[in-house]
């Protein structure tokens, strides 16, 4: 006998939060109507991906000629107990005892909804990442479930790509003395930091970061999403108190999850619901018991990548020495890109180093590199040395790497011996805030402080999206975008960033193509200004 057809139906995956502050709403002009067709689009999405699933169901169900899935739809406790594969299908059955390894939601997410706009994520290069590249061109068979490369490229301009300072695509001075180390060192050391893999470029490495950011002392890891996700378990522990911004990077979250502390968000960017929450913590104590709390520490990001603001860092340093709170920055976005000499946040904003206890940030941006850093006082990071499994366990940075990371830093600082740093940071500062106000000009909402090199056209329906990053790249533009769970289910956006090498007629390019798509897909949310006559 057959099953009830309202048993065949798959569980409905738990919607994701919807709410947005209404600091938040205001910044994104989200407004009503825009909401509503948003949630229409991805209700839109959800229905049909339930249907696809329960007709996927029934087809298979009837053609199977398995005794185990007949027996699977003889009893209603054993039809959502677990899934196999059936005659390689690739709908997945449930079966008994085993339960299903993906999450429900994530599954049915990615099935009915990314797989649908796949082709706009992860387009493989084939070139440096410079203000051009070569984008692989890719087609399916199968509505985007499988994607295959082809041997054909497509030359695009390049507005995805963190190359903020262009030192990625090759430079007269980094270039020739990478070389020189690999043929000194060799790619990689096979060892840790704390068995054979400290070279003598780590050490200078080092000894030149921190100094550059205005530290005593640094340490240096082999990826910047590590540092983040294993130092701050190393610096707090079970009772003990995180404070994270609620727009803080993903390998922040990890890592205070990792850590075993009590962690607590506060709105984005807002110093007085932080100063709030911290002055209720500190009486509360910790739960359960009332003890004070062993250590509390601030988190705070000094560019948010998807937004390209910058922190409200003088007001939330204050907040942090008034409540005897650590803080905590993550700097992978602004270290080298801003600032009058490339130092990040807190030469631009003037706060003293000295008022920041952990200042953390990468070599993946503004250095054209990989790994990561930490710059703090000589005890905190000897500690380091002995207590963060990623310097005692994880193999250490490639030794070229490092070279490249020395030699950008030198290109910055004018060690170099000419003034090519200064000149790259006066260009990407220009580059970014001229792209940002024609952006507006046009009638985009537009994310972003002025002098950040990351900017985000919001976009917020789910159907813009796909539509928008086609588009651009059918007139040889590629642009990254982005959604949730990355970003609230509200905001999806396309996020710009601008590079040192970018030439004015590179941003013209992208700024009438940019502003072509919008029209076309509905982008643009507010009036454009009016076209300034001109007189002959």
């Amino acid at each position: 006998m057959s099953p009830p057809l309202f048993l065949l139906l798959p569980p409905l995956p738990p919607i994701p939060p919807l709410a947005v502050p209404r600091e938040i709403r205001r910044m994104v002009r989200l407004t009503f109507p825009t909401a509503l067709l948003t949630l229409i689009g991805y209700g839109i999405f959800f229905a049909f991906g339930l249907l696809r699933d329960l007709f996927r169901k029934l087809l298979n169900w009837s053609k199977s000629d398995d005794p185990k899935v007949f027996a699977l739809f003889s009893s209603t406790a054993r039809l959502f107990a677990g899934r196999i594969r059936v005659k390689g299908s690739s709908f997945f059955y449930f079966w008994q005892g085993y339960a299903p390894i993906c999450p429900a939601f994530e599954d049915f997410y990615t099935r009915r909804i990314y797989h649908r706009i796949q082709d706009c994520f992860g387009r493989p290069i084939a070139s440096a990442p410079d203000a051009w590249i070569d984008v692989v061109e890719r087609y399916s068979n199968d509505n985007n479930k499988t994607l295959h490369r082809t041997t054909n490229t497509t030359r695009c301009l390049n507005l995805g790509s963190y190359n903020y300072l262009g030192f990625a695509a090759g430079d007269e001075y980094c270039t020739p003395r990478v070389i020189e180390s690999l043929e000194s060192y060799a790619p990689t050391t096979c060892s840790s930091r704390a068995d054979a893999g400290t070279t003598k470029l780590h050490t200078e490495l080092e000894e030149l970061i921190a100094r550059f950011v205005g530290k005593p002392a640094a340490i240096t890891f082999g990826m910047g999403y590590v540092t983040n996700s294993s130092i701050i378990p190393a610096l707090v522990g079970e009772g003990g108190l995180i404070i994270s911004d609620s727009f803080n990077h993903n390998s922040i979250v990890n890592g205070a999850r990792a850590s075993g502390a009590t962690v607590m968000v506060f709105q984005h960017n807002s110093p007085s619901q932080l100063e709030e929450l911290l002055r209720k913590q500190i009486v509360k104590g910790q739960p359960g018991t009332g003890e004070p709390w062993k250590k509390i520490m601030v988190i705070v990001e000094g560019i948010y990548s998807m937004e390209g603001e910058f922190s409200k860092l003088p007001e939330i340093v204050a907040i942090c020495k008034k409540y005897k709170a650590y803080i905590y920055l993550d700097e992978a976005h602004s270290i080298g890109a801003v600032g009058k000499s490339g130092r990040g946040v807190c030469e631009l904003l003037g706060v003293d180093p000295a008022d920041v206890d952990i200042m953390m940030g990468t070599f993946t941006k503004s250095f054209g590199s990989c790994g990561g850093y930490i710059a703090a006082s000589e005890d905190i990071i000897q500690y380091l040395r002995y207590a963060c499994p990623a310097h005692l366990y994880a193999t250490s940075m490639s030794p070229p790497a490092v070279q490249q990371v020395i030699s950008a830093i030198k290109v910055v600082l004018g060690e170099d011996g000419s003034n090519r740093g200064a000149k790259k940071l006066a260009q990407i500062r220009e580059s970014s805030n001229y792209f940002r106000s024609e952006l507006k000009k046009t009638g985009f909402v537009v994310l972003g402080d002025n002098d950040s090199p990351v900017m985000s056209i919001m976009l917020y329906n789910l159907a813009k999206l796909p539509a928008f990053s086609r588009e651009c790249l059918r007139q040889n533009v590629a642009v990254v975008i982005v959604a949730y769970p990355a970003t609230p289910v509200l905001l999806a956006r396309a996020r710009i960033c601008i590079s040192a090498s970018h030439t004015r007629e590179d941003l013209i390019r992208g700024l009438k193509v940019i502003s072509e798509v919008g029209d076309l897909v509905g982008a643009k949310c507010l009036p454009a200004e009016p076209e300034k006559i001109k007189f002959d």
